[in-house]
């Protein structure tokens, strides 16, 4: 198990490492074309909401609800009543998806209207940012029905997943990033605004990410035609689990959103700020959290259906173990380094507005959103530990909690400190979810964190603390605002083998070992 579980992790992880860095890659792409002014915001809101959903529903609810149903039906009942009930999720999902869709496309300015409340009242009042309303208006119709084909894809991914065959899922984002780039590229010429041809990358991203998906689903036998299946036993199954699980695994990007409609009130290159450093911030969470928990939800939920409480336990306690082991280090290399990071990906062409560092904007939201990123990663790994057992009510009781503490939070911080607030209280109450999840396992005695990994988490933080003082002594050391690009990158590659040699070093000289990480169960001589 723990073999099989590392090695798919590192599956998921090295396809989503390519797909981040190709989304790096997109995210300097969109910087050198609409900077982070007025259209940046305007793109970076009409791609949020869709994506937002996507991650709500398809990614966070649906996927939390279908992959333990799935499961317990290929232990209990074999694959062809898997296939009928894949059939079925595809015909109910797809067809609320079409109606969502239609109705997101028709009733694009009432959303605009409804998440950027502060362009909706300048356009009613005919002020300076009239425009960014309407823009936002007309790049929703093309980027809402992304929603459609990315939450089919979502499906088709957990099916891939549910029979160990993690690398497909995990690669498939990078079409999309493929696609925004290719369009940025070859289009953005044709319009008077960039963001139209972005806009389109993202339709057609969507539209790729499903037929690439198709030739998988039918080589593993279960390509089927779609079924309406309302009142399905299995799909009323997942219909009951996904409600109040609409809350509780996607309550970070339900925070997120929230705070798009403030920093919508905020000065503008608010809401590129705030996109940029979480940007960053999604490149380890993606690549370490999201991979760990896409492998540990399906193996939860086999050994919960299988009744073995124990292994349940020690596969937890290796997830939590393994983005400790990972996120530490990427806290505090982001928060020291983020400055030459952003410098050298995005601060080219537009991104150089005159009279603003947005280097300095972005770095600063980097190091807020940093505060949180181990809680963003360890909410990823815990939250499966009710979805496994079917369990979406805790969830979203701690969720809605969470929800009202980073509302407060914002009330409290973005008066005094604008953007940097938003962020800074996405990171509080993230950290505030992972803490009320881990309590209210540990109070159903289904989860409690060892002593072992307790000694584990104190290692890696010693050596991520060495690392970071170890990095920032050295780069403090160059001007490098004033070096060319390549002179850049080449301080940038540096400043990363120092900090992964470094790490890695005094993890050994502290006696962790391969077997420590790869191991569901850690011995006292770790």
């Amino acid at each position: 198990m723990s073999k099989g579980l590392f090695r798919s992790g590192m599956i998921v992880s090295a396809m989503t490492m390519i797909s981040r860095i190709l989304g790096l890659v997109r995210d300097a792409v969109v910087a050198n074309l609409l900077g982070a002014g007025a259209a940046a915001d305007v793109f970076l809101f009409a791609n949020r909401i869709p994506n937002f959903l996507r991650r709500l529903f398809a990614e966070g609810a649906f996927a939390q609800a279908f992959v333990p149903v799935l499961s317990e039906i290929k232990e209990q009942q074999g694959d062809d009543k898997v296939r009928i009930f894949v059939a079925q999720a595809a015909g109910t999902l797809g067809t609320i998806l079409l109606l969502v869709t239609l109705f997101g496309v028709v009733a694009s300015p009432v959303i605009a209207a409804l998440f950027g409340t502060g362009w909706f009242i300048d356009w009613w009042q005919g002020g300076p940012d009239a425009e960014k309303f309407e823009l936002a208006s007309s790049l929703l119709k093309l980027t809402f029905p992304y929603l459609f084909f990315v939450s089919l894809v979502a499906l088709s991914g957990a099916v891939m997943n549910v029979y160990n065959r993690f690398a497909v899922a995990a690669f498939t984002p990078v079409l999309l990033n493929v696609s925004i780039i290719g369009c940025a590229i070859l289009l953005h010429d044709q319009f008077s605004v960039g963001a139209y041809a972005l806009a389109i990358g993202v339709f057609l991203g969507g539209v790729v990410q499903l037929l690439f998906q198709l030739p998988f689903l039918y080589k593993a036998k279960m390509l089927a035609r779609p079924r309406w299946a309302w009142q399905d036993e299995n799909v009323k199954k997942v219909r009951k689990l996904m409600l109040p699980a609409l809350f509780g695994v996607s309550i970070s990007q339900i925070n997120l959103l929230l705070d798009t409609v403030i920093a919508s009130l905020l000065m503008t290159g608010s809401i590129a700020w705030l996109y940029y450093s979480d940007r960053l911030i999604e490149f380890p969470l993606g690549l370490f959290g999201i991979g760990i928990a896409t492998v540990i939800l399906p193996a939860l939920s086999k050994l919960h259906s299988s009744k073995k409480s124990s292994d349940f336990q020690h596969t937890l306690d290796w997830g939590v173990r393994f983005v400790i082991f990972l996120g530490l280090p990427a806290m505090i290399g982001l928060m020291i380094i983020s400055p030459l990071i952003i410098t050298v990906l995005f601060d080219h062409g537009a991104f150089k507005g005159a009279g603003i560092d947005h280097v300095k904007a972005v770095s600063l939201g980097v190091v807020a959103y940093s505060v949180g990123l181990v809680s963003f990663m360890l909410i990823k790994v815990l939250a499966p530990g009710f979805y496994s057992r079917q369990d979406t009510k805790t969830p979203v009781r701690i969720g809605i909690v969470t929800l009202v503490l980073n509302m407060v939070f914002n009330i409290m911080l973005a008066p005094f400190i604008g953007y940097l607030g938003l962020a800074l209280a996405t990171s509080m109450s993230a950290s505030c979810n992972a803490y009320l999840l881990y309590r209210q396992l540990k109070k159903e005695n289904v989860y409690q964190f060892s002593s072992m990994s307790g000694y584990f988490t104190l290692k890696c933080l010693l050596a991520s603390v060495t690392m970071g003082a170890l990095v920032w002594f050295t780069s403090r050391h160059y001007d490098w605002p004033s070096w060319h690009f390549s002179e850049q990158v080449m301080l940038l590659v540096v400043l990363l083998i120092i900090a992964v040699v470094s790490y890695f070093f005094m993890l050994f000289m502290m006696g962790v070992r391969l077997n420590t990480i790869k191991s569901v169960a850690i011995t006292e001589s770790n």
